[in-house]
């Protein structure tokens, strides 16, 4: 865990355990994130990182276990809480037929955002796809939709983001650039992070 944070504990999950049928996902997981903070869950592909998330962004109900976010539990404030966090993942469709700006500005007017034009053109131009806003976002590489999946996920300037392996799909030397931003806008913004990878060496440099 890394980043400048505060004592103050912003995610907290005890003893978290999802069964799917005779099948243990995840069994009596617990950890606390402070505030500020970045949290790596390290782990191979299968070994439970994607259904904790689930988990914590109330996708999916536990079998046991507590999650608390914000001081608020997941499974009877689930919409307050997703209006203050938000998600990245390299395997996040976005519909292929509309635009980059269009498909932007669908969860802009999702968040209630005002001057939603202006806010996306600003995570454009931060994250250096701006040639790509007329585009189809069917059209776009996969470090483009890399890019385009993190402004989705900064449109309503989260307290928490949760990623889950991000980067995965991408190149070594673009996905060190994209590690590159969200370490400046984690020290920049004091985010909490959560952030699930199966690679170490990732998860030690961001981390």
């Amino acid at each position: 865990m890394a980043g400048k944070g505060s004592d103050t504990t912003i995610t907290e999950v005890k003893g978290l355990t999802k069964c799917f049928g005779r099948l243990t996902a995840l069994d009596s997981l617990h950890f606390r994130v402070c505030r500020g903070n970045i949290l790596g869950l390290l782990g191979p592909n299968g070994a439970g990182k994607t259904t904790a998330i689930h988990c914590m962004l109330g996708l999916i109900t536990p079998t046991s276990g507590s999650i608390h976010i914000m001081g608020l539990d997941i499974t009877r404030h689930r919409r307050r809480i997703l209006s203050r966090v938000n998600f990245s993942s390299a395997y996040t469709a976005l519909p292929s037929n509309l635009t980059v700006s269009e498909n932007l500005l669908v969860f802009a007017r999702l968040y209630g955002l005002k001057a939603a034009r202006e806010r996306i053109e600003t995570l454009l131009e931060l994250f250096e796809i701006e040639e790509t806003r007329d585009r189809l976002t069917g059209s776009l590489s996969s470090g483009q939709l890399t890019r385009l999946n993190m402004c989705k996920a900064f449109l309503n300037d989260p307290e928490i983001l949760f990623l889950d392996e991000p980067t995965a799909s991408l190149d070594p030397d673009i996905a060190a650039k994209v590690r590159e931003r969200l370490h400046e806008l984690q020290q920049q913004r004091g985010l909490t992070m959560i952030y699930t990878s199966h690679n170490m060496q990732e998860v030690e440099q961001l981390c």
